[in-house]
């Protein structure tokens, strides 16, 4: 194995199964068969790099046969977890093993329960509260995650403000198109969703590259191909879990250690668009996301939420700071996290 890094670590996704209780239309999750690591894969891939978090995605790891044990597993090495659920899998755990979480993370795609439900299925919009009101009781925080896609792009400050009367945080991805463009926005839909999230909702952290360069924000340290691993149900070692190109396993990863950030599937994610070179943003934007260039039509073509490179002017945003806590996924996705200084934390 090549020599590991003596930094902090990596922030490592998990995608135990890509079983799930659900069927959402939007989901970038493979159906074709089921896959899953297993606790001697989580081992292998927890000696082979210095890990700082982990968090568990992708399908419901409350399905995954293995799942109490390599929670417990996890533990006992003494990594921060977070989980990304729809609910299901923090319905099957004991409260001892909820209270092992620095996040709960639970998805909520509208702000009623009627849109909910259609959405997700019947029941998910009161499994989501229950379990929240529950992590919150418990001491666990809670951030609700929905993706801004051409469905809800409208309607997403109503599910920031119900995650704050619930006592959350709100965290928002846009979507990808890994399996279809159906739910992709548009430029306008894109700028007119961030801008009345910005408007509404107080922002605590902001890594979506293109929002964060306009709001002036420095570069992110770390990030996608620097300081993430995403570990697929099928063993695939990727940069980015929205990353459509499979050429890294576990094996690789042992190989590889934390120098695998160096390796070319990695380095890839470097490649910044000609357009870009000259532009004053780029040093803060790196050209936007790699990963939906690269599913839009190529690395060497700009963000196609780029303003820039769209011929149009920059919105200018009134943004409120928000919460300072640490985010387990801030600085490892491209993400956007909303929430006041009190919300989303441990309750006495």
């Amino acid at each position: 194995m090549m020599e590991k890094s003596t930094g902090k670590g990596f922030s490592v996704g998990l995608g135990l199964t890509n079983e799930c209780n659900l069927a959402c239309a939007h989901c970038y999750r493979d159906t074709g068969r089921i896959d899953r690591l297993s606790l001697e894969d989580i081992r292998r891939a927890c000696e082979a790099v210095p890990v700082r978090s982990v968090n568990l995605g992708t399908g419901e790891n409350g399905l995954h046969p293995e799942f109490h044990a390599i929670l417990q597993y996890l533990r006992e090495r003494g990594t921060t977890i977070a989980l990304t659920s729809n609910g299901y899998t923090a319905a099957v755990l004991r409260d001892d093993e909820l209270c092992c979480f620095a996040d709960l993370e639970f998805s909520l795609d509208f702000a009623t329960e009627r849109e909910q439900d259609s959405w997700r299925g019947p029941g998910n919009w009161r499994l989501v509260l229950d379990q929240t009101g529950r992590a919150l009781r418990l001491g666990v925080p809670v951030t609700i995650i929905a993706v801004m896609m051409r469905t809800n792009y409208d309607k997403l400050p109503e599910i920031g403000a119900l995650a704050a009367r619930q006592g959350a945080n709100f965290r928002v991805n846009v979507y990808q198109a890994v399996k279809t463009d159906a739910f992709s926005l548009n430029y306008e839909q894109f700028w007119t969703g961030f801008q009345r999230l910005l408007e509404s909702c107080p922002l605590a952290v902001c890594n979506e590259p293109i929002v964060r360069a306009i709001l002036g924000f420095d570069a992110v340290s770390g990030g996608c191909g620097k300081g993430t691993i995403r570990i697929t149900p099928k063993g695939d070692v990727l940069p980015c879990v929205y990353w459509p190109k499979r050429n890294l396993d576990l094996a690789e990863l042992e190989k590889w250690g934390a120098a695998i950030v160096d390796s070319p599937a990695f380095r890839e994610l470097d490649r910044i668009p000609q357009f870009c070179g000259n532009c004053s943003f780029v040093e803060s934007c790196r050209g936007g996301c790699p990963s939906r260039r690269l599913l839009r039509g190529g690395l060497d073509l700009p963000d196609e939420f780029c303003p820039f490179a769209a011929g149009k002017s920059p919105l200018s945003f009134a943004s409120r700071a928000g919460s300072l806590r640490q985010f387990p996924k801030a600085g490892s996705a491209c993400t956007t996290v909303f929430g006041a200084k009190e919300q989303g934390e441990a309750k006495g």
